[in-house]
């Protein structure tokens, strides 16, 4: 690759972080995943790779979208930077890739954005926990606050939906079958 940058990661097969020598956070990865966005929809419209990469003459529309990119200036695509980019990518393909991203902080409130989102990390738990036998309510929240700040709204939406139970005594959670 020019400029030195290299997609491989550190010999040890880590993905490298951010070319401070920091690592990767999530707001890097955040970073990394919009450039690789803007980068497939540079690649995908023939006006955007002409104005990225070539001399074509650009409308309003187009200048505006590109002087938006951060990792493109005048002299074209920052190599180094998109070198960098690459780099924190490969944290997604890493086996701790979850870890990169924060919790959800506010789950949406409108109901169509957000009751999807809960059955989702009710699943996921699911997945991880088993689905045959049942959970302790603090199992079970210690479990979806991996994923989500407002526990008791992500378990009342799949107590709503029919995903969970509560058993008997109210003590625990089942998953339903």
């Amino acid at each position: 690759m020019a400029g030195g940058a290299s997609p491989a990661g550190p010999s040890d097969g880590r993905a490298a972080g951010p070319s401070d020598g920091r690592a990767a956070g999530p707001s890097d990865v955040a970073r990394a995943v919009a450039r690789a966005r803007q980068a497939v929809a540079v690649l995908a419209s023939p006006t955007l790779r002409s104005a990225v990469v070539g001399d074509g003459v650009l409308d309003d529309r187009t200048r505006t979208a590109v002087d938006a990119f951060d990792w493109v200036d005048e002299d074209g695509p920052d190599r180094a930077l998109l070198g960098s980019t690459a780099r924190t990518l490969q944290l997604l393909q890493a086996p701790a890739a979850a870890l990169e991203f924060d919790r959800i902080g506010r789950m949406p409130h409108a109901e169509a954005e957000r009751v999807p989102l809960s059955l989702r990390i009710v699943g996921i738990v699911g997945d991880r926990l088993g689905r045959d036998r049942p959970v302790s309510e603090p199992v079970l929240n210690a479990a979806i606050a991996m994923f989500a700040e407002d526990v008791a709204v992500v378990r009342r939406d799949a107590v709503d939906h029919g995903l969970f139970e509560r058993t008997d005594d109210g003590a625990a959670y089942r998953f339903a079958r």
